[in-house]
């Protein structure tokens, strides 16, 4: 994908120079620059000090007959934010900062930016009337605000107190009477704080008859534990939506977003995905608890030596269980233990479960083009000691995984296998022949209580017993 242009500055770009404001070389300097790293000229010029951004807003703003906003102690209206979704304010950098009488007045680092103006025009159906703001101050209010609108919110659970049931919020009268995004963040808090209580990690929501059931994903059996009315529905999904940057008015195509929120002052992360069926949008919920230390897991000193000495050369630490096993808890664990300040340890992740200290954490993001590929192409550019990657899908994936450990690179994936005679069985394909002879680690998750942990050694011994062995067994 293109990067966006700043389309403001391109037009005014020569002016600049005949108001001597810069020199026609430091514009071409800017302009080759803006090209090869695919930044728009407006920060080039900045971040090289050859305007000061007060210098050029003021610019913009005489130039253009359009209002400056200096955004730095601005409030917003947190009303307006439901006018412009999180991923079109991110996407054209704009933000909304009050509306009278219709009007909605954006903050925009590109006022001539006409698509921009249609889609935004289009999200808040709504007359818009752009202000001239900076880039970053911007982008920097886009976090502040769209972040605490974000969040569920604050979850306290009483142990003390009988078994929790979200229904009881059901039973208030002012929840079914008003549909108040207050009343509806109310009930998704609810459902949250059962899940919680119940040590539920994945739960999902299903159109039915009578509204919109709620099951509960226990012991890898699906729970169903009661239903959403029909009145609830509609305002039920797009506030969790909204709560996890996902686009309330699309329900045709998938989406995946991030909704976080607080467990008695522990801050977790939950995934959305919202996937079209033909009774409607079927949204899947999976929370991920913050990562222990490996001392704190099912693993005696010897198995967390294997994995640490594994870690420091060059080759594939593999991590392997069943759906709910806790594969990802597994991999934060060992990136927290294996980070520090001598090793550039980075991950490529659809979405992050887990803010990790000296872990640089990647996020795609498909609506911006920023996806798996694209990460694939500019990663070593980053020059990353240890990587992780969520998933390999393709054959193509595969290759370049196991191409970077000829780079002196240590890299850590994870496959989903029932059982140990399950992960050999798919192993044995040709296409993992390269995969399997770089391996220097396996992790398979049995349970949260019974992991094994191979050596390099070892799994050699196990491949070669499994080759020559007419039934594979499953330890």
């Amino acid at each position: 994908m293109e990067f966006v242009r700043n389309k403001t500055l391109e037009k005014l770009k020569y002016d600049l120079v005949r108001d001597n404001l810069i020199k026609y070389e430091d514009l071409e300097t800017a302009e080759q620059v803006s090209e090869a790293q695919h930044v728009n000229i407006g920060q080039v010029l900045i971040s090289s000090g050859i305007i000061a951004e007060d210098t050029l807003l003021k610019f913009l703003e005489s130039k253009l007959h359009i209002p400056y906003v200096n955004l730095d102690d601005y409030s917003l209206d947190k009303k307006c934010l439901n006018y412009i979704n999180l991923n079109n304010a991110q996407k054209y950098k704009v933000i909304p900062l009050f509306e009278i009488e219709g009007i909605l007045t954006v903050a925009m680092s590109d006022p001539l930016d006409l698509f921009a103006i249609d889609k935004i025009v289009e999200d808040a159906k709504c007359e818009i009337e752009p202000v001239i703001s900076s880039e970053n101050a911007i982008l920097k209010k886009i976090e502040e605000y769209y972040t605490s609108a974000s969040s569920v919110g604050q979850i306290f659970i009483d142990e003390n107190r009988p078994k929790y049931d979200w229904r009881e919020v059901l039973n208030n009268e002012e929840l079914t009477s008003s549909l108040s995004d207050e009343h509806i963040q109310k009930l998704i808090r609810s459902i949250l704080k059962q899940a919680i209580s119940d040590d539920i990690h994945e739960l999902f929501f299903e159109h039915v008859p009578n509204g919109l059931s709620v099951t509960f994903r226990q012991n890898s059996q699906n729970v169903s534990t009661g239903d959403i009315p029909t009145i609830l529905v509609a305002p039920f999904i797009a506030r969790l939506k909204t709560l996890s940057n996902l686009d309330p008015t699309v329900s045709e195509l998938p989406q995946l977003g991030k909704l976080s929120f607080k467990v008695d002052d522990m801050a977790l992360i939950a995934s959305i995905s919202a996937f079209p069926t033909i009774h409607g949008e079927r949204i899947s919920i999976k929370i991920y608890k913050p990562p222990k230390k490996l001392e704190d897991i099912a693993l005696d000193l010897k198995k967390i030596n294997i994995i640490r000495n594994a870690v420091q050369k060059p080759g594939i630490l593999l991590v392997c269980g069943s759906g709910l096993s806790g594969k990802t808890h597994m991999i934060y664990s060992i990136l927290s233990d294996i980070a520090d300040d001598t090793k550039n340890v980075m991950t490529i992740e659809s979405i992050t479960k887990y803010n990790l200290e000296n872990v640089n954490q990647c996020e795609l993001n498909e609506h911006i083009g920023f996806n798996l590929d694209k990460a694939m192409r500019f990663i070593e550019f980053q020059s990353p000691d240890i990587l992780y990657f969520e998933g390999i899908n393709t054959k193509e994936g595969l290759d370049y995984f196991t191409s970077l450990v000829f780079k002196d690179k240590t890299l850590i994936t994870e496959f989903l296998a029932e059982n140990i005679a399950d992960l050999m069985k798919k192993l044995s394909l040709s296409e993992f022949s390269m995969f399997k002879s770089l391996l220097t680690c396996l992790v398979f998750l049995h349970s949260k209580d019974s992991i094994e942990v191979f050596d390099k050694q070892a799994l050699e011994k196990y491949f070669c017993l499994l080759y020559t062995s007419p039934s594979p067994r499953d330890t």
